[in-house]
């Protein structure tokens, strides 16, 4: 069973010493795709400023990013599931709140062992990469058009080998709806699409952002501190209720089930 994530708007600054252009990313079919990605990022990055900014979205507090995408393939990295924050990977890590003692919570050794064979992150820079594959800090979204080029169609194409390779077992697809369309998964493959809702005490369910990336997040911590990972739908539905919460299934609809 194969779990795939978004990647998150904020990330952590740093790193270790060395820097991408240092080591290989996993998936080597998608490099041609990943070069033409950063030329065009890099390119933007070097030419008009406010036009840069607006194209990426950044506020005035954010314009360093602009200087950082001109360093991603010199700037230190770390692993992906670390680089990313935010709510999503704050649950992952089950992380409190500001200024509570696990503000800072990682997950353990062995946790972060299992991620790296059963949790794969969609980047749009990068595309797909397994969650400990060493990553620089950049900024780009999934919808960003770059100078004409549409991530959605160079990541699509990119990926078609790719999935030919990931055929071992159930796939689910947990990203967001702007990162599930830069890498559709074909419909040959098994996967499960899964939605966040949460219930009221009344039985009404909607659906709320805050809660669908923190109960995802659990969600992973949960599948990967288990004792044994889980390889069926019925002991994934053992994960979620082991944080409180239920899995349904409907077909090849999954719809995880959170409580107010």
């Amino acid at each position: 069973m194969l779990f795939l994530l978004p990647p998150s708007e904020t990330k952590t600054q740093g790193g270790v010493g060395l820097s991408i252009s240092q080591v290989a990313l996993t998936f080597g079919g998608l490099n041609p795709a990943r070069e033409l990605v950063y030329s065009k990022l890099r390119e933007l990055c070097e030419g008009d400023s406010a036009r840069a900014a607006k194209t990426l979205k950044l506020s005035v507090r954010q314009l360093d990013d602009l200087e950082r995408n001109l360093q991603v393939e010199n700037a230190p990295i770390m692993p992906a599931l670390l680089r990313y924050t935010g709510t999503l990977y704050d649950a992952i890590h089950d992380r409190g709140l500001k200024g509570s003692g696990a503000e800072d919570n990682v997950l353990p050794a062995d946790a972060i062992r299992r991620a790296k064979e059963i949790v794969l992150i969609q980047s749009s820079l990068f595309g797909l990469i397994p969650a400990t594959d060493l990553i620089p800090y950049y900024r780009l979204s999934a919808t960003t058009t770059l100078l004409g080029l549409s991530l959605k169609k160079v990541w699509s194409e990119a990926h078609e080998p790719i999935w030919k390779r990931l055929e071992q077992g159930p796939i689910i697809d947990m990203r967001s709806k702007q990162y599930a369309q830069l890498a559709p998964i074909p419909d040959s493959l098994e996967h499960y699409e899964l939605d966040v809702v949460l219930e009221s005490a009344d039985g009404n369910r909607e659906q709320l952002n805050h809660f669908n990336k923190k109960a995802k997040g659990m969600l992973i911590n949960a599948v990967l501190t288990a004792e044994i990972a889980p390889q069926t739908i019925p002991d994934l539905a053992k994960c979620a209720k082991s944080k409180g919460m239920r899995l349904e299934r409907s077909g090849h609809q999954l719809t995880l089930v959170t409580f107010a």
